[in-house]
C-alpha cells in the first residue's frame, strides 16, 4: 500500500523527469476475458483524457465497454479534487456502487485521479472503504494492469498512490471519445502554487513532452482524419520553459498550425506566461482557432496577491486587450466568489473588470477551501449567503454579456464542426465554432465530422441555432 504526502508532494527538485515507454505485459492481456467495465469521470478535461487512456488500458487487458454501470464486472470513478462539492458527488456515487456490490460482490471497484492524490480522502478510504479494490492516483495510470492483477490475487484493497514530481509516459493506447477532435497531452503537471489551489499537489510538477512526439501524434491524428486538436495542460502556456531549450509555446503552436490539421486549441492559460509571441502566431495561422480560455479568478489586486496570481488587475487588462485584437477572438475565464477575506469593495473590483472585459462566458465558483492549501487556513468570515448572493450578481452579469455575443452571431455565416446528434433535438446536428460557441443545426448526418458554414438564425445565452450554406 502506498499512500499520498502532500508535504512530498509539494517538492521540486532540478531532477529531469523520466520518459517511461508504455507496454502492457502478456501476462496481463486475458485479465479482462469476458468481463466489462464502467468508468464515471469528474473533472476537467486532463481527467477526461486520462479516462480515454484508462479504457484503451483495459481495453488491452480484453476488458468490454458497458454503457450501463450496474451490468459491469469492473466500475471505475476517475475523480476531480478541485471543489468540495466533486468530493461530495463521487462519495454520493461510491455509497451507491456499495449497495450494488452487496448485490453482486464479485464486481471490482475503484477509484483514481485528483481525489484520491489528496493525503485526507486516501486515508479516509484505507479506512472506512476497505471494500474498494483498487485505487491508483494520477502518477501511475500505466501501472493499472499489475495494479488490477494484484487486486485479484490478494483478494483485497490495493491502494497505489505516489506523491512524487512525476514522469513523462509515452505510447499511452488512447480509446478516444469523438472521431472528430482530440486532445493532445503536451505538458503535465503545474509549478504556479495558487494558495486556493489543490492541482501542483495532485499532478507533479511543471514537465514537458517533447516537440518530437507531440507533432509526431498530431501528424498521425491527422493522417486518421481528425480535423481539431486541442493542446492540453494545466498550464500550456509555459510549455517548454522546463526543457531549457529555447522552445516556448508560441514555437509549439506554430509547428502545430504547420502539420495542416484544420484546427488547432490549447487550454488552460494563465495570463502570467501569455506571451505577444502567441498572439502573433495565433494571428498568424488561420487554423489556429481564434478562442482563448484566459482564468481572471478575481478582480482585486489584494485578493490576487492572496491567492498568489503573480500579476494585478492592470496587467491583466492588458494582456486581454492585447489579446482582442485577434480577429474575431472569443475569450472566456474563470472567476472565484468569496475568497477568505474578499470585502464588498474586492467583489466590486472583480465586477469592474468584467464589465470592461465583457466575457463571451465564464466558470463561477465560490471559493471551496482544499486541506493541505495555504487558502485553507486563511480566515473566512464572509457568511455563505453573502457569497451566493455575490455569485448570484455576478452570474447575471456574465448572463448578460454572454447573450450580447451571441447576438452579434445573428444572420451571420460561420463554420462549424459538426460532431454529434444535438441533444436538444435528434432531427440536428450539434457542434462548435471557430469561436467555441455551442450551435445547432439543421443538416443530415452524413454530414457529422464535416467543417461546414452555418448562416445563424436564432441566438440564446449558451448556445445558437443555424442551417447550413453551401455557398458564401
Amino acid at each position: 500500500m502506498q499512500m499520498p504526502n502532500l508535504k512530498e508532494a509539494k517538492v521540486r527538485t532540478q531532477n529531469t523527469p523520466r520518459t517511461i515507454n508504455y507496454n502492457i505485459k502478456e501476462d496481463y492481456k486475458s485479465l479482462g476475458k469476458n468481463k466489462t467495465y464502467f468508468i464515471k469521470t469528474y473533472g476537467c478535461q486532463m481527467n477526461e483524457h486520462d479516462t480515454e487512456n484508462i479504457k484503451a488500458i483495459l481495453e488491452q487487458m480484453s476488458f468490454r465497454e458497458s454503457p450501463i454501470m450496474e451490468n459491469a464486472d469492473l466500475i471505475l470513478l476517475n475523480t476531480c479534487a478541485i471543489r468540495e462539492n466533486a468530493h461530495n458527488k463521487v462519495f454520493g456515487m461510491i455509497g451507491r456502487i456499495k449497495h450494488l456490490k452487496e448485490s453482486k460482490p464479485n464486481i471490482i471497484v475503484g477509484m483514481c485521479g485528483c481525489m484520491v492524490q489528496e493525503e485526507i480522502i486516501a486515508e479516509e478510504i484505507k479506512n472506512k472503504y476497505k471494500w474498494l479494490d483498487i485505487v491508483f492516483g494520477t502518477h501511475n495510470i500505466n501501472e493499472l494492469p499489475r495494479i488490477l492483477s494484484q487486486s485479484l490475487k490478494e483478494n483485497k484493497l490495493a491502494l497505489e498512490v505516489y506523491s512524487i514530481e512525476g514522469d513523462i509516459i509515452e505510447n499511452m493506447p488512447v480509446k478516444r471519445e469523438s472521431k472528430y477532435k482530440a486532445w493532445v497531452n503536451i505538458m503535465y503537471g503545474c509549478d504556479k502554487f495558487c494558495t486556493y489551489c489543490i492541482v501542483p499537489y495532485t499532478r507533479g510538477k511543471q514537465r514537458s513532452r517533447t516537440k518530437e512526439n507531440i507533432i509526431k501524434e498530431i501528424n498521425e491524428l491527422k493522417k486518421s482524419g481528425y480535423k481539431e486538436i486541442t493542446l492540453l495542460g494545466q498550464n500550456v502556456n509555459a510549455y517548454g520553459k522546463d526543457l531549457g531549450v529555447g522552445y516556448d509555446m508560441s514555437d509549439l503552436l506554430s509547428e502545430a498550425a504547420k502539420t495542416g490539421i484544420e484546427r488547432v486549441r490549447f487550454i488552460t492559460s494563465h495570463p502570467w506566461d501569455f506571451t505577444d509571441s502567441m498572439i502573433e502566431i495565433i494571428k498568424k495561422y488561420p487554423n489556429v482557432m481564434p478562442y482563448i480560455h484566459l482564468p481572471l479568478q478575481s478582480g482585486s489586486n489584494r485578493i490576487l496577491k492572496l491567492m498568489g496570481r503573480r500579476y494585478t488587475k492592470e496587467s491583466y487588462l492588458e494582456l486581454f486587450n492585447k489579446i482582442k485584437e485577434i480577429p474575431n477572438v472569443a475569450i472566456t475565464t474563470d472567476i472565484i466568489v468569496g475568497f477568505p477575506g474578499e470585502t464588498e469593495e474586492d467583489f466590486n473590483d472583480t465586477l469592474e473588470v468584467v464589465k470592461a472585459c465583457k466575457y463571451d462566458s465564464a466558470f463561477t465558483f465560490i471559493f471551496s477551501p482544499r486541506e493541505g492549501t495555504p487558502a485553507a487556513k486563511m480566515i473566512d468570515n464572509t457568511p455563505l449567503e453573502i457569497k451566493e448572493k455575490r455569485l448570484y450578481i455576478l452570474n447575471n452579469l456574465i448572463n448578460k454579456y454572454a447573450r450580447e455575443a451571441n447576438e452579434n452571431y445573428l444572420n451571420k455565416i460561420v463554420p462549424v464542426l459538426l460532431e454529434n446528434i444535438s441533444e436538444k433535438n435528434s432531427e440536428m446536428l450539434m457542434g462548435y465554432t471557430d469561436t467555441m460557441k455551442l450551435v445547432n443545426v439543421k443538416a443530415p448526418k452524413d454530414k457529422l465530422g464535416q467543417i461546414v458554414n452555418v448562416k445563424i438564425n436564432e441566438v440564446k445565452t449558451w448556445s445558437m441555432d443555424g442551417e447550413i450554406i453551401d455557398e458564401i
